[in-house]
């Protein structure tokens, strides 16, 4: 219910619908709390002239919900398939200066308690969000209506280019055009004050934020602005500069994130390798692609072989990335020198642990590939990794790996190599912890053998569609998103 109802406070913000603020939230709140346990997905339609919320969920009971508390125009309950949607319908009220009139009599009802509640309101919404796109329609449309009759959020820029409103609001829609042609016109004094645009005072706000200046806001109103409506701008403005702020500095942190892991990852897809299907899935954990710890590579080691590997460093962020570009690249050097499999983790193992204090331990697990006229030669060493799978043809599935000492841990570790052979038809199936060890409650997806038997269902599939399977189960294993980073290397010799 907390989601929805912040979730609920952002679309109305969005669509200047704060007339129905609070009826909406207490509406969404209301028929979340009838969802039976279990996903749901709400969902709010605007419909010119009211807004509808809808409660979708899978496989529920047939027993219906009961009628809405909040007074709607309209409520029901509808069937599709496995999905029911409970649904209910706010009016919105027709003309712009019905709302000022409406925040007009709340002010006069409320008094100061109502600001600091919308102060309140407002630092919610903007703490909501750290799209720094989002940030200028959120600030227009808190000021608007109950600061002003209009609101453009300017957002300055290093080249000092044109001044353009970044977003632009009015309580009348009609109007926004035309206001965006006067405004094409003007400077906005980047200090601050006041002036006047056509038939409207205008108060400009800076938006300061750590000494530096990011933006402005302008109000715009037909009678003057009072010294309270002055006072509470500046408390939107500081509010609301702190937000670009944050939401600034975490966009370019996730592109250097975004940048950093782009770095990791295999510069291209390997050329055709005979006799040889093959299908990767990579995904990092986090919700704006954090820099993980789970890697993979397959590429060409000369003399007609090929490697691969699918590794994971313990951890996450910039450290564990900087030992996952230690090992890629010390991979890939050193089977274009000629070392064995076996050989390659050795001198990788004494690479770690010379980081010292910046070591991770690794799992990995490492292999050369080489056709042969029966299929598929493979020359396999696991350093502490999950077990790798064989699938045949008929269905059957086995471990074919030998598992020995992780990376980073042991000076005096060793490693040999198991030889493995893949008939033509046969699967490789290597992956990560974040396969084996998505959880739902206290169950793990590989308990009793559970990757095994998602694998055995996989006989007959491409590459390309194992991976996919093996991908759509780790995902609806259990409802949230996953918190561990996942790689997925299917081989299949044709």
């Amino acid at each position: 219910m907390p989601a929805a109802r912040r979730f609920t406070r952002e679309v109305m913000t969005a669509w200047a619908a704060v007339s129905v603020l609070d009826a909406a939230e207490r509406l969404a709140a209301e028929l979340s709390a009838q969802a039976v346990d279990g996903p749901f997905e709400v969902v709010w339609n605007h419909l010119g002239d009211g807004v509808q919320v809808e409660v979708r969920q899978k496989s529920v009971q047939e027993a219906g919900p009961g009628s809405p508390g909040v007074a709607v125009e309209e409520w029901g309950v509808s069937f599709a398939g496995q999905h029911r949607t409970h649904w209910a319908r706010l009016a919105l009220p027709g003309a712009f200066g019905q709302v000022t009139t409406e925040w007009a009599e709340e002010e006069q009802r409320r008094g100061p308690i109502g600001w600091l509640g919308f102060l309140a309101d407002a630092s919610d919404l903007l703490a909501g969000t750290l799209n720094p796109d989002m940030v200028p329609a959120i600030i227009a449309q808190i000021a608007v209506p109950r600061l002003a009759a209009w609101c453009a959020v300017y957002m300055w820029t290093e080249s000092g280019g044109p001044q353009r409103p970044a977003y632009l609001w009015h309580t009348d829609e009609a109007r926004i055009d035309g206001l965006r042609e006067e405004l094409a016109g003007v400077r906005v004094p980047e200090t601050g004050g006041s002036m006047q645009l056509g038939d409207s005072h205008v108060l400009v706000v800076p938006l300061l934020a750590r000494g530096r200046a990011l933006g402005a806001m302008c109000l715009g109103r037909s009678d003057r602005f009072t010294d309270d409506v002055i006072q509470y701008a500046g408390d939107i403005g500081r509010r609301a500069a702190l937000a670009m702020d944050n939401a600034l500095l975490y966009a370019q942190q996730a592109e250097a994130n975004r940048a950093l892991q782009r770095s990791l990852l295999p510069p291209d897809e390997p050329r055709e390798i005979p006799g040889l299907d093959s299908a990767v899935v990579y995904e990092p954990a986090g919700e704006t692609n954090e820099v993980g710890g789970d890697f993979y590579d397959l590429f060409a080691a000369g003399d007609g072989s090929w490697r691969f590997a699918v590794g994971d460093v313990c951890g996450t962020g910039p450290v564990a990335a900087a030992v996952t570009g230690l090992a890629r690249h010390t991979l890939r050097l050193l089977a274009r020198e000629g070392y064995g499999v076996a050989a390659v983790l050795g001198r990788l193992n004494q690479a770690i642990l010379e980081e010292g204090d910046r070591a991770r331990f690794l799992t990995l697990l490492h292999g050369e590939i080489t056709p042969v006229s029966t299929g598929l030669e493979l020359r396999l060493v696991s350093a502490g990794h999950p077990e790798a799978l064989r699938l045949k043809p008929n269905g059957a599935v086995e471990p074919v790996v030998t598992s020995q000492s992780l990376l980073g841990v042991f000076p005096e570790a060793t490693f040999e190599a198991d030889l493995v052979h893949l008939d033509h038809g046969d699967v490789l199936l290597a992956v990560t912890d974040g396969v084996t060890e998505r959880r739902q409650g206290s169950r793990l997806l590989d308990d009793d053998g559970g990757l095994a038997k998602l694998l055995a269902e996989c006989a007959g599939l491409s590459a390309g569609a194992v991976a996919a399977r093996i991908r759509r189960a780790v995902q609806e294993f259990a409802p949230e998103p996953s918190a561990d980073d996942m790689a997925i290397v299917v081989l299949r010799a044709r």
